[in-house]
Order: structure tokens, then sequence, then C-alpha cells
């Protein structure tokens, strides 16, 4: 039986509201260097900008942090408690590990923002019980109040100028569900239905020559037909034995989505690493690793998971 879990144990999620580079060392800087003196394993993972500040911030200290480009690795959000914070505090077994992790950013666009408001819910799930304090920065000069007032809705406690708040907006399964919204297919998409594994290899080839026409080429081509082979895997084996992939373009990206009869029960399926001696369950991780982009919807109708590919 599984006891409570203790102060040590217990996971810390703050947002901290900054208004301009000021406010966002004293956010930063203070929390690194505590963790440092604590003698706790350090990692910053933020757009290049706000990385360069704080090594500037730490100076001699910034030696002893692990700096992320956040604009690079976690492009897509969904890789990012895998690649980017799973790795990190899987690699420190032991004592608590603290993270600065700031997924949203101004510039991200109405697109990227569903999947990272979901990124954020997911992170109080994900770390449930394990001795790690992830701070995630909001420019609260610059990004729209509803991102701020879903910070509120995804973090236990707020940190501004004024100091911490409790969060009585914090509801993170509920996040969850609101952007698990319907993904509408526009008219210039081309499709292709398939059924049982013997179709795999002529739905992957339609998608390639779609593809190529769209201007896809070299390695992104081989990371689209990567995502639809281990998508369209997944809907035979667990999605009712086939599914309908759709593709198409939306300005410098290509798009592709796979949907199925099946019903996607596990929140954080394509962002947990599995278990080195459990076969399988990597398919998703796979495709959060390869696309820029990944939005998925499901519902008793059955799942949709939608992939970006920039040319």
């Amino acid at each position: 039986m599984t006891g409570p879990v203790t102060e040590a144990e217990r996971f810390e999620h703050p947002a901290l509201f900054y208004r301009g580079e000021d406010q966002y060392l004293a956010g930063t800087v203070p929390f690194v260097l505590e963790g440092l003196a604590a003698g706790e394993p350090v990692a910053v993972a933020a757009p290049p900008d706000r990385l360069e500040a704080i090594k500037d911030g730490l100076g001699d200290h910034a030696g002893q942090v692990r700096f992320v480009d956040m604009t690079q690795a976690g492009r897509n959000p969904g890789r990012i408690i895998p690649a980017v914070l799973r790795r990190f505090a899987d690699a420190h077994t032991t004592g608590r590990v603290r993270i600065i992790g700031e997924p949203i950013w101004p510039g991200r666009t109405s697109v990227e923002y569903p999947a990272c408001v979901q990124h954020e819910s997911l992170i109080n799930f994900a770390f449930t019980g394990r001795a790690v304090t992830i701070l995630c920065p909001y420019d609260a000069d610059r990004l729209d109040e509803r991102v701020l007032e879903d910070a509120w809705a995804t973090h236990p406690l707020v940190i501004d100028e004024d100091g911490g708040k409790p969060s009585a907006a914090f509801q993170w399964q509920a996040v969850v569900a609101r952007y698990n919204r319907a993904l509408a297919v526009p008219p210039q998409a081309e499709a292709s239905s398939f059924r049982g594994s013997g179709e795999l290899a002529e739905v992957r080839e339609f998608a390639v020559l779609c593809a190529k026409r769209l201007g896809l080429d070299g390695q992104r081509l081989q990371d689209l037909e990567v995502a639809v082979a281990e998508l369209s895997t997944n809907s035979v084996i667990h999605g009712a034995g086939g599914g309908i992939l759709r593709i198409w373009s939306e300005g410098e990206q290509v798009v592709c989505e796979v949907h199925d009869a099946g019903r996607l029960s596990d929140p954080l399926a394509g962002r947990r690493p599995p278990a080195p001696e459990r076969p399988g369950g990597r398919g998703l991780l796979l495709v959060n690793h390869v696309a820029d982009l990944v939005r998925i919807h499901t519902s008793q109708a059955g799942t949709t998971i939608r992939f970006y590919i920039s040319l």
C-alpha cells in the first residue's frame, strides 16, 4: 500500500508572472541559486534570449546549470515532458530536482497554443509524487489575458511582483478536457482509408506521394513517413483494425492526420518514456519526436492524431 506523499516527495509547479527583464531575473536567478545552494540539480529550458539573461545573472554559477533552448527542444509541446523534463529529472534519482520551463512565449501560434496548455496541465499528472520543482515563467506584458487565465488553472501557485498566491482556479484535469477540441479538416485535404496490416504500405506510399507534391523532401519527408507508419499501425492494432489518413498543406507546413475508431484513454500517451524492458509503447512518442506539432482529439466516436511537418 502506498502511503501519503511526504513533503520531500511533493511535486511543486508554480507559475511566474513577470513584467520586463528585471522581474524575470528577480524570479528566476534566485530560484536557480537556491537550488544550487541546496545541492539540487538545476536545468533551465527557455527561449534563447531568456537563457542568455539568466546566464548573465548567474555569472560564474552558470556552468553548474543545464541550459536548453525551448524553441528547439520544445517546438512541439508534446516533446517537452519526455525529452526535456523527464530526461533531466530521471537522470537524477536522489534528492529534489529543480527546473525552469518556459513553454509558452510571445510568438506561439493559435494552432500551437492548445497543445501548449495541455502540456502545462499534464505536467501535474506526469510528476505527481516526485521530488521535482518546475517553475514556469509567463510574460504578463506580452501574452494574452486568456493565457494568464489558463496559467491560474494549470498551476497550484502563481508568483508575481506581490509574491506567491495559491490558485483557487487550479483544475488541470478540466483544462485537458477543455482543449480536447475537434479538429476541422480543410476542403483541399486528400484522403485515403486503410484496413488491416496488408494496406499499411499502400497508405504510407499515398502519404509520401502527396507530401512530395506539397513540397516536402529529404529528412522531413522521411520524418513524415515514419509518423504515418507509426500512427497507421496503431490504428490497425488499437483502432478497430483501420482508419483514414488525410493530408494537406497550411502555409509552410505539411499537415497529416490519422483518424480511427479507437479511444485514447491515457492522457500521457506519447509523453511517457516507456520502460526499457517493455516492448511497444513507442509509436506516439516517436511521432512527437519527429513532428513540429502534434494535436490530438479523442472521444467516444474515435481518435484523431494530427501532426505538422515544416517544409
